[in-house]
Formats: C-alpha cells, structure tokens, sequence
C-alpha cells in the first residue's frame, strides 16, 4: 500500500473531554469518525440504493457474515468479484465475524473449543464456524475492516459463565489474529478488530482488553452490550472499558443504538457504531427527529401538513407532509418504507456530523445538553 492509500491508518484531530473525532485512511476511502455504519446485512441496506445511502453522509457501511457465508455464500460472491462489485458500494465495508448470529438465530447450535456447530435458520443445513473460517469467510467477502470471531453471552448469567466466555473469545481472539495474518494479499490491505467482553464486570473487561492489547489489533470493539442490559448499565460500563483500549485505536461499539445512546457513548470516548434502529424503524412507520422519535401510524398524523423534521434536508422533509408519510403506512406502501429509512439514515449521519463539529470546536458538553433537552423533552 502507498501513502495515498493506506492499509489503515487512524489520526485523532480534536478531543473534547473523552469525546474524539478523527479520520480512518484506507483503500477503498476514509471514514470520519465518530462515525455510524449502516447495517447492510445480506449486501443491502434495506430499502435504500447504495447511492442513496452514500448521500446521506455514510462513508462505511456493515456486511453481515453470518447471512452472507448462508446466502448467497462467501465463494459465490469471491466468483463473482467481492461483496463491494456484488452490492455496488465502492467504499469501506466492515464485516462481523458471524459469531453473535450464530447465537442468537440458530436454535441448534454445539459451543465446542474449536467453534460453533449450528443449522441454518433458512433450511436446516448443517454447518461450523470457527475463527478460522470466519477469517476465510470474511476474506472471500473482501471485507475492509474485519471482525475477531467471538463469543457474546448475556449480562445476566452469572460471573463464572460470563469469565469463561470471555476466556474462550480471547483464546478465539488469537486464532483470529493468525487465521487472518495467513490470509496473504488480504490481510495486507484490509484492518482486524479485536472484541473486548465481560460483560457488566470491570475487572473481566480489564482482563479482556489486556489480552486483546498483547495480541494486538488494529481497532477494538466494545462488545456485549445493547444485548438488554438497559442504558443506565450500558453507560456505567461504558464510563471504564473504552478508558482499558488503546487511546490510538478506534473503539468501535457493536450494536449501539437509539440517537441519544450515540450521544452518551461518543462522551464515554466511543468512536463507532452501528445498528439496524433506523433502517428497521424506517420500515415499521418510526421517524427520528431533533424533537424525539415519532410513530407515522399514530392518527394524530392523520392531516398534519408539517415536514417531519423542518431542520432536515431528505427528501421525506422537504418533498413530503406528516400526512402523506402516514397514509403510506397505513396502506403498506413500499414508498413509505424507502422515504422514512432515507430519513433516519439522513438524521443518524446529520448527528454524526454534529458531533464531529462540536468536538472539533471544543463545545461538545453543550451540544450534547441541547441535543437531550430537545429530544428527550416530555411531550
């Protein structure tokens, strides 16, 4: 890689109390940070074009392993030129190692030291996932930032079960970082992210970073949260385990959130996310506005003349009423679906953006105590 295309490279340009903005170099472009990733699960962002989601502000969007290595299968994809000719998306692409849908949509399914043994939720065949695999996979697929195989237990079992399952994604962690160091042309070009665990437990996520950190990688993810656990616990935890990560690496949190879970996780020195929210709300008639969330099926909707969002610049604000957007819903029309996840994409990248003004002006505190006045506001 030449210097005007770099592997990877991470350079913090301001920091406001923890909360930091920068810019990742790689390959295929750079992604501005603190930055917010679409979800495109199986090579598409759902009712959305790849242009339409480049507009809205997205420089890096979320491939799904899992679903991909299922349907249409990462071979498949490799034969046809990876997953960014596949899906048409010429910009970074971070793809997760597998591990979490593993657990969470395949019923049957064996834990082993070697891996996961699971049966597809789409026929019932039978397959294994390992992290060596899941490199493989993610290698097939061309991913630019590729995700540690691991394991994510629920909050609320008990400390021994949660130790353990840290242990075990941390001796996964290892096999990762040298099944992807195998991967030759691949590896020289794309990044590896480690995933710390433990939980809500201090000391176990100390033990996880510091055994991610002997490993070595090139970002790392806060794992195991937004698994149910609530905001107040989330945050608490958030206010120690980026702190236990490299200051010169991204942290990336998997998995996170609502609007103001953002906010709260870039002042706990959180640098990425993602999350289906805005594409999943887009679909079931949720808009996100500065004013809080709004429900377009509500009848109060019914004949409202006013734009979602007056301050938002998406077509659904400037082209369409509170009216017509709930009268899409109400007749199920696919028009409805693409308009309001066009939306909460839009307002998603418009927060990003903020944020990154405001840590870069040195007034962030104030912008996140507006942002919570406005959106949290009762009603």
């Amino acid at each position: 890689m030449d210097a005007a295309h770099p592997r990877f490279d991470f350079a913090i340009s301001a920091t406001d109390g923890k909360a930091r903005t920068g810019r990742i170099a790689m390959r295929r472009g750079a992604i501005r940070t603190p930055a917010f990733m679409p979800v495109g699960t199986a090579a598409t962002v759902k009712a959305m074009k790849p242009e339409a989601v480049r507009a809205t502000g997205a420089d890096i969007i979320l491939g799904n392993t899992y679903h991909l290595m299922l349907r249409p299968g990462a071979e498949r994809i490799a034969k046809l030129g990876g997953l960014h000719r596949f899906m048409n998306w010429q910009h970074p692409i971070l793809t997760d190692s597998g591990g979490y849908q593993v657990m969470s949509l395949s019923e049957l399914r064996k834990l082993t030291e070697e891996g996961v043994g699971f049966r597809s939720h789409i026929d019932g065949s039978k397959h294994m996932l390992t992290p060596e695999r899941s490199m493989e996979i993610q290698r097939l697929l061309g991913s630019d930032i590729v995700m540690a195989f691991d394991e994510c237990p629920r909050a609320d079992q008990e400390r021994d079960v949660i130790a353990s399952s840290m242990e075990l994604s941390m001796r996964w962690a290892k096999r990762s970082r040298d099944g992807f160091d195998a991967g030759g042309e691949h590896a020289a070009g794309a990044a590896l992210f480690g995933i710390q665990q433990g939980a809500l437990d201090e000391d176990l996520r100390k033990i996880s970073a510091e055994k991610l950190i002997e490993i070595g990688f090139d970002g790392y993810a806060v794992g195991g949260l937004a698994v149910g656990e609530g905001q107040e616990a989330m945050f608490a935890t958030l206010d120690f385990a980026p702190d236990q990560l490299p200051a010169d690496r991204p942290r990336y949190l998997m998995g996170v959130g609502k609007p103001d879970d953002l906010v709260g996780a870039v002042e706990r020195g959180i640098d990425m996310f993602d999350c289906v929210l805005p594409t999943r709300s887009g679909r079931t008639g949720q808009a996100f506005t500065r004013t809080g969330p709004l429900n377009l099926r509500n009848a109060r909707h019914a004949e409202d003349t006013a734009p979602l969002d007056e301050a938002c610049k998406c077509a659904a604000c400037r082209d369409y009423s509170r009216a017509y957007l709930h009268h899409l819903h109400k007749s199920g029309e696919i028009l409805g679906a693409m308009l309001l996840t066009e939306h909460n994409l839009t307002f998603y990248q418009d927060l990003m953006a903020a944020m990154r003004g405001a840590i870069e002006e040195g007034r962030f505190a104030a912008f996140a105590s507006d942002f919570r006045r406005d959106y949290l506001a009762e009603r």
